[in-house]
């Protein structure tokens, strides 16, 4: 009953040009809905560039954009704001704790596959397939699902808070495996509707 969970239908997949632009514009109205107070947590930091630029001239709200200060003066100054817009990749995925009302959405670009392409992944799969196993099932999906419900936390931190979980990728649903993603969250409502993400904040306006 604290949390939603919406997953827009943004009409393009994550391997298709003008992805993370799709993302973004369907964050903004979310963003308005919640009076900032936001993570946007990204897979690559090309997209977290890519979500600077874009949200710098779309929103209001204090951006503090990883790499452009320390992490701990970021969250400081995220906190301290009171209605800021955090970008993150990699280390906010996790060990971040921001309880209260300053943190009210977590935003997650795409399900968190490790990219194809690191010498180390590529060794660890080569060595499933050699032992007969499937590396998609034994190795990248778990580690995915680890992966997302560490950035999911981040969300709800005590008894009181409350807050909106946007999981943007469209493969939740289009996906036999994202039924294991959908599967690993913490209960909760869900819903595709901007509308419901607006009753949402509506039935928990900030508090003074």
């Amino acid at each position: 009953n604290q949390a939603l969970l919406y997953v827009p239908r943004l009409g393009i997949e994550p391997t298709q040009e003008g992805y993370t632009q799709a993302v973004l514009a369907a964050a903004v109205p979310v963003l308005q809905a919640s009076g900032g107070r936001a993570f946007m947590l990204f897979t690559s930091h090309r997209a977290l560039k890519e979500a600077a630029e874009f949200l710098s001239t779309r929103v209001s709200f204090p951006l503090f954009v990883q790499g452009s200060a320390p992490r701990g003066q970021l969250l400081a100054g995220f906190q301290k704001s009171g209605n800021g817009v955090l970008l993150g990749a990699a280390s906010f995925w996790e060990g971040v704790d921001v309880p209260g009302e300053a943190l009210s959405v977590v935003i997650i670009d795409k399900l968190p596959f490790r990219q194809i392409g690191d010498p180390v992944l590529e060794a660890k799969l080569e060595d499933i397939r050699a032992r007969g196993g499937n590396p998609f099932a034994h190795y990248q999906l778990p580690q995915a699902v680890l992966a997302l419900k560490q950035g999911v936390g981040r969300l709800i931190r005590t008894v009181t808070d409350r807050g909106l979980l946007m999981l943007c990728d469209p493969r939740l649903y289009s996906k036999s495996y994202g039924k294991t993603f959908l599967q690993s969250l913490p209960p909760m409502q869900r819903t595709d509707l901007i509308s419901q993400v607006d009753e949402f904040f509506k039935a928990f306006p900030q508090r003074a």
